[in-house]
């Protein structure tokens, strides 16, 4: 054989996410989640924070230039197949993240965006130097799905006012209801409801919303269309939390080394 061998590529995945040291939520959970989907992540750094694997006690947004730079590097160079979004760390952020989607889709007008609008941590923690509603308003028109828990879509002023902003899809989970059964509520871009039922699992877990958004950022980057992501993706994400391991008292870490 003459010449070098042309090995496959892997659909990528554009992550912005926040560095959690605690290794359960935000980039390293993202990076993982997405790579047992079978894709690979890009991760792009918004922010340091200081936490464990309970709180959160500060954030330190990147500098918006530095975070441009980042993504630059990658764009120029390797097509991507799909966004995900975390905590941008502060609205100048934001519209940095922004405005590189806008750049994206003139390439790729269909360039899947997902969006998990991480407003706290589950202590009520803040995740941004700004108000963090405020700071996800320029994300919000291009988003594809939003993937809020049930107080985040609250605070958003609910699905239907997130539709009317521009996402086109609004996956509502319910993990922070109460009753033995977990409702996962999907209202798609025609005002189409349906709905997915989980067992509610014991304990509490650091990072399930940022797994479950990067698998089903992974899934679309795959090719894979909405409703089969989305189905995917949440039983990815039911397992990774069946399955999940202590390392200190307080929150579980999702188990994402699966398949």
């Amino acid at each position: 054989m003459t010449g070098r061998q042309r090995l496959p590529c892997r659909p990528v995945v554009l992550v912005f996410a926040g560095l959690d040291p605690s290794g359960g939520a935000g980039i390293a959970a993202d990076i993982v989640a997405i790579a047992a989907q079978g894709a690979h992540a890009l991760p792009v750094i918004t922010a340091l924070t200081v936490q464990d694997n309970d709180r959160v006690f500060a954030v330190e947004p990147v500098a918006p230039e530095l975070l441009r730079r980042q993504a630059q590097a990658l764009i120029a160079k390797i097509a991507i197949h799909a966004v995900k979004i975390g905590i941008p760390g502060s609205a100048a952020n934001a519209a940095v993240i922004a405005q590189l989607i806008a750049q994206l889709r003139l390439a790729r007008p269909t360039l899947p965006v997902v969006l998990d609008p991480v407003l706290a941590s589950g202590h009520g923690d803040v995740l941004s130097r700004d108000d963090a509603v405020m700071a996800l308003a320029p994300l919000l028109p291009l988003t594809t799905v939003i993937v809020p828990n049930g107080p985040e879509a609250l605070a958003l002023g609910g699905e239907e006012n997130l539709r009317a902003q521009g996402c086109k899809h609004v996956l509502v989970t319910g993990g922070h209801g109460e009753g033995e059964v977990i409702v996962n509520r999907w209202i798609d871009a025609n005002g189409g409801e349906r709905a997915w039922r989980w067992p509610r699992l014991p304990g509490q877990f650091h990072g399930s919303g940022c797994t479950l958004a990067s698998a089903i950022a992974a899934r679309l980057a795959l090719g894979e269309a909405l409703p089969d992501a989305l189905d995917l993706a949440q039983a990815y994400c039911h397992a990774a939390l069946s399955d999940a391991y202590a390392i200190a008292p307080g929150q579980l870490m999702p188990q994402r080394f699966i398949q």
